[in-house]
């Protein structure tokens, strides 16, 4: 982070230092308005299809083929993107995605035949990894910094936290008091545009190019089990969110379901923003292994309040404290992914991070129903704090094992 000339105040807020960084406020603008809509994407194309077909399930096994059709095609595009650079693979590669949404609006509302809706949706899979660009453009202009590093991938994550927590309730309005189509439109629209807009910001784009000779990022040291420790932790997410709207059905307020998980991914974003500004000491193993046990400490508060009160009032507050340790705990993986990443590779690294986390998700949300189902809601919420503990046990023994060997080296 540059630093100030003699005589200049210097601001004691970190963010506002991370972004007086050249270009840093117009990459941004552009890769937040992008980024919005992916929390938008498959709550619009449920209203979509449910409304339009009268089915869940065809709507959820639509959704399912995309999220597999992102995690093969993911690291392919991100590849790319080392490759030849951001503007010239991102926006192809974001146009195809946006036009893949509008056949899939297309065939709904002209009643195309059921396949047709996968092969579309599946089709927006090449929607490149928006947070990983970002995250890489810093990690390009603050590579001598680690402290304005840390503070801007803190910031990242509590961006990731706000679009998600934004986007849904913003597809819910649109679809709701517009028409069906709304929110699958006006997404396509603002992930075009913002990209547009991300990818004009030459100035600070990453070199392409530097990694065409790097191993593949899953094969480099520490790669393997910190990515088996984000599909753990995947799984707490996807198993929070499904068992928390069947406690909420349960309770007889489906409808507040929503508002109850933005409780959690509100203190997910208010933590981000605190432990960038916090600056913690230690190597990022260190931080990582007591973000882990954090997490699985606080997962367990709604189990502790759904099991003793059995009140959606009671779960609220438990949410919000448990969404907590979420974004400093995402904010050390991806500082150890940057770190274990070969050089030239970081977008298509990020890129295996977060499709391991979508993979955990899709675990965590399917044991999360059957749980529902054939247990009960409130034993449910026994998931997310066990897959967070196998995440910490993970992240322990891989620990161990790389002290173990470096003694013995």
């Amino acid at each position: 982070m540059p630093h100030p000339a003699p005589g200049t105040t210097v601001s004691r807020n970190p963010y506002r230092r991370l972004f007086a960084v050249p270009g840093a406020r117009a990459f941004t603008a552009g890769n937040l308005v992008a980024r919005l809509p992916i929390g938008m994407f498959s709550v619009s194309a449920v209203i979509m299809i449910a409304g339009a077909r009268g089915s869940y399930a065809l709507a959820g096994a639509v959704t399912a083929t995309g999220l597999a059709a992102t995690a093969v095609a993911g690291p392919w595009v991100a590849r790319l993107i080392d490759r030849y650079g951001q503007a010239r693979v991102a926006v192809p590669a974001t146009v195809f995605a946006v036009l893949g949404g509008v056949s899939l609006l297309l065939c709904v509302h002209y009643d195309a035949p059921g396949w047709t809706l996968f092969a579309a949706y599946a089709a927006t899979a090449t929607t490149p990894n928006i947070g990983g660009l970002s995250r890489a453009r810093w990690a390009h202009l603050l590579h001598d910094d680690p402290d304005a590093l840390h503070i801007a991938n803190s910031f990242e994550q509590a961006a990731d936290e706000l679009c998600y927590l934004l986007g849904p309730v913003l597809a819910a309005f649109l679809c709701g008091s517009l028409f069906p189509e709304a929110g699958t439109l006006v997404g396509g629209i603002l992930l075009l545009t913002g990209m547009l807009l991300f990818t004009a910001q030459r100035a600070t784009e990453p070199p392409p190019g530097g990694g065409d000779r790097a191993s593949a990022p899953f094969r480099a040291p520490g790669m393997p089990p910190l990515l088996l420790g984000l599909l753990a932790t995947g799984a707490v997410f996807g198993s929070m969110e499904v068992v928390t709207i069947a406690f909420a059905d349960a309770q007889g307020h489906r409808s507040a379901a929503g508002a109850v998980l933005a409780l959690q991914a509100a203190g997910s974003c208010a933590a981000g923003l605190l432990y960038g500004a916090l600056k913690p000491g230690g190597p990022p193993g260190r931080r990582h292994l007591w973000c882990l046990t954090a997490m699985t400490a606080l997962m367990t508060l709604p189990l502790l309040a759904a099991r003793t009160s059995g009140s959606l009032a009671a779960l609220a507050p438990a949410l919000l404290l448990a969404g907590m340790a979420t974004a400093p705990t995402m904010v050390t993986a991806m500082s150890l992914i940057q770190q274990r990443t070969p050089e030239g590779r970081l977008n298509e690294g990020m890129t295996l991070a977060v499709t391991a986390l979508l993979g955990g998700v899709a675990c965590g949300s399917a044991t999360g129903g059957w749980a529902a189902d054939h247990l009960s809601p409130t034993t449910g919420f026994a998931l997310p704090p066990t897959a967070a503990a196998l995440a910490l046990l993970i992240a322990a023994g891989s620990r161990r094992s790389h002290w173990t060997s470096s003694r013995c080296g």
